[in-house]
């Protein structure tokens, strides 16, 4: 069924910081490509955003900025609703969190799933710190991991061995806000029973959508179901964020992720509202198609929390697809915002004024689709000068400084077609049919190219028929060859739209083909529909305007100012890393005597299967051979470490990690680049077991 309209969201941005290229390739240059081909065939589009403006750590942020958390979300709010309509970002609407018709709306959606009985409520215990005198949510306490001993890892997750936790599942538990030791502390919290659910999703995710749903979305889903689903708390005891509208919950707000994809809907009635549109049809009406755009790190929460939430309120539409992309990395290394590894868009539109659809073609030309891929500047610049200018933009210089020299801007009139004109025209016209495939599978790099395809087509025509050369000997054919190259152009000029918005506005304006004039412009806007339908979209007689820059050359020496800023970023880190760690706490003799350091060889090493981070080693450390669980796979290959001496800690209690009993731990330390090091003898000949004293 073809749908009568199209709900579209892309991933509500955390008002934290501001937006770099990576949440730009993996969310919101797809979504705005998919939102722009569908107004281009006059479909019925609603597409959404929203600033994400609760949780903790704006909390954390407010806290260290010594502002309000309020002040932290305004600004980063105004900071990227710049920068995305500045870009190009073509949201209907675009609000924010902590707008009151969000909070109504997620109110409203809390208290009806309340009342019809689906949330669990629970007491348990939670830490609380005594000296600042509130429960501290997850990112605020730290300790060391009990899985790896990584001794800075959070109270929700180790990043150091990648595990999910518990914050009472830290070792020495330590309060950010105050260093104090937290105390555990009961308190009353709603769940979501998703196990409620794992009928409904097996057989919407893994039966309905088992076809139709990219890989790595179907894979995550299925582990997670799989896996067995448990109750997830919707309320937190903090103080930003939207109140729990029930008695008995002062104190409490509701929990991040509860709130933020209702976000989406409370947009949409802001947006219906501007508009006198009615909202529900966008997101209760069967004839809706809903598609989430997000980062893979959102699968979980928009495939499978999300939907339950929908499924419990019983009256809204699941989405039909949510084509999550992996992510993208930055000159070979993972973007970071903490450590400043990115490119932020704000600062892009600052050095490089007017080239937003250079940064929207790379993006799209390395998007991460089906594994993470890579931008590097010098592509980037590659991309600009042998693509953009050297295909796209000297195809189209060559047709309009052509016509308006010949011509005087007016479209000739063709005669006698030969079958070169043929083929071209015929391959013109059956390019919309195949990016709209493309797009419409959510393959977006894909009919990129195609659309590059369409301009190498322009460039082989003309090359190849030289109107140039037959001016001289052949005005018939000369004007029936720069007919069609004008026509290759009017074609460009409307399927560059998603992918090149403001390449395509210049080009429609030096073709006339919008114009602000009536008299001028054509008498019916060309449309995506009517490329396919006919050859004559410029037809003879029209005049077209003068010849406009499309794209510049970018010059070596604005690529190296952008390598300059990376590589002192990453000199800024390195004298970061090496900043010496402060003392621990005074022990006695006595506590370092408990420890007992062996020298060991590891004999054995191979992959945890489904973790990125575990290794299952094989050690002797003289007294006997055993098994230990390290967080160092993104470190070390196993084949590298195969007869490494390293230093183990062999009197540590066992602990289960995935089903494996790990009997110690490898002592390790990280170098000026935050490379893991291990800590091993200096000196060959050490025997295995030697003691370390």
């Amino acid at each position: 069924m073809d749908p009568k309209r199209y709900t579209i969201t892309a991933a509500l941005p955390y008002t934290n910081g501001p937006i770099h290229i990576g949440h730009l390739a993996g969310v919101y240059v797809p979504a705005d490509i998919y939102a722009r081909y569908l107004r281009g065939l006059d479909k019925d589009v609603a597409y959404i955003c929203g600033s994400d403006e609760h949780g903790v750590a704006i909390s954390i942020k407010a806290k260290k900025e010594g502002i309000s958390p309020q002040e932290v979300v305004d600004k980063y709010h105004k900071i990227i609703k710049d920068s995305f309509q500045e870009f190009g970002i073509s949201f209907d609407n675009y609000s924010r969190t902590s707008a009151q018709v969000h909070h109504d709306t997620a109110s409203d959606f809390f208290k009806t799933l309340y009342e019809k009985g689906d949330f669990i409520e629970e007491v348990t215990e939670q830490l609380y710190d005594p000296e600042a005198n509130q429960y501290l949510a997850d990112r605020f306490v730290t300790g060391t991991c009990p899985k790896c001993g990584h001794e800075e890892a959070y109270g929700d997750q180790c990043e150091n061995c990648g595990s999910s936790l518990n914050a009472t599942d830290l070792i020495n538990p330590k309060s950010t806000i105050s260093g104090a030791k937290p105390v555990l502390k009961e308190t009353r919290h709603w769940f979501l029973p998703l196990e409620r659910y794992e009928d409904f999703l097996k057989q919407w995710i893994l039966e309905d959508h088992k076809k139709d749903w990219k890989s790595n979305v179907y894979g995550q889903c299925k582990s997670w179901i799989d896996d067995g689903l448990r109750p997830r708390a919707v309320t937190r005891d903090l103080d930003w964020g939207i109140p729990v509208p029930v008695e008995g919950a002062e104190g409490k707000v509701l929990y991040v992720w509860f709130d933020a994809p209702i976000g989406y809907i409370s947009s949409t009635k802001e947006w219906a509202a501007r508009e006198g549109k009615n909202w529900e049809d966008y997101w209760k009406a069967d004839d809706t198609k809903l598609v989430h755009f997000i980062g893979k790190d959102n699968i979980v929460f928009h495939c499978i929390i999300f939907p339950s939430m929908l499924k419990a309120e019983g009256s809204y539409i699941l989405p039909d697809n949510v084509p999550a992309n992996e992510f993208l990395n930055l000159e070979g290394n993972k973007l970071s915002t903490s450590k400043n590894w990115a490119v932020w868009l704000h600062e892009y539109l600052q050095d490089f004024p007017g080239q937003q659809d250079v940064l929207r073609y790379t993006l799209t030309a390395n998007a991460p689709e089906t594994k993470d891929n890579d931008f590097t500047w010098n592509d980037f610049q590659a991309r600009n000068n042998n693509e953009l200018v050297a295909i796209f933009g000297n195809f189209i210089n060559r047709v309009v400084v052509l016509t308006n020299k010949y011509y005087e801007g007016k479209i000739p009139q063709a005669s006698n077609f030969t079958e070169e004109d043929d083929q071209a025209l015929a391959e013109m016209k059956a390019y919309p049919a195949v990016i709209a495939s493309s797009i419409e599978r959510y393959r977006f790099r894909e009919a990129q190219n195609e659309l590059m395809n369409v301009a190498r087509l322009g460039n082989k025509y003309l090359a190849d028929a030289e109107p140039w050369k037959t001016v001289k000997t052949d005005a018939e054919r000369t004007q029936t060859v720069m007919y069609v190259a004008l026509q290759i152009a009017a074609t460009l000029a409307v399927l560059s739209e998603p992918f090149l918005p403001h390449t395509a506005k210049t080009l429609k304006d030096m073709l006339n083909i919008e114009s602000e004039n009536p008299l001028m412009r054509l008498p019916k806007p060309l449309s995506w529909k009517c490329l396919g339908e006919k050859i004559d979209l410029l037809p003879v007689g029209h005049t077209i305007n003068a010849a406009a820059l499309l794209f510049s050359k970018i010059e070596d020496e604005q690529i190296q100012k952008q390598l300059d800023k990376l590589e002192a970023t990453k000199m800024s880190n390195q004298a970061e890393n090496t900043a010496v760690t402060p003392q621990k706490d005074t022990i006695q003799f006595d506590d370092f005597t408990k420890l007992d350091l062996r020298v060991g060889t590891i004999l054995e090493a191979e992959k945890m299967p489904k973790t990125k981070k575990l290794l299952v080693l094989k050690v002797d450390t003289g007294i006997d051979v055993r098994t230990i669980v390290s967080g160092i796979a993104e470190s070390f290959k196993p084949e590298d470490i195969i007869g490494k001496q390293v230093t183990v800690l062999v009197n540590l209690a066992p602990r289960a990690l995935r089903g494996v009993e790990s009997q110690g731990m490898i002592l390790m330390t990280e170098d000026a680049e935050g490379k893991l090091v291990f800590m091993n003898p200096d000196t060959a000949g050490v025997k295995n077991g030697g003691v370390i004293s």
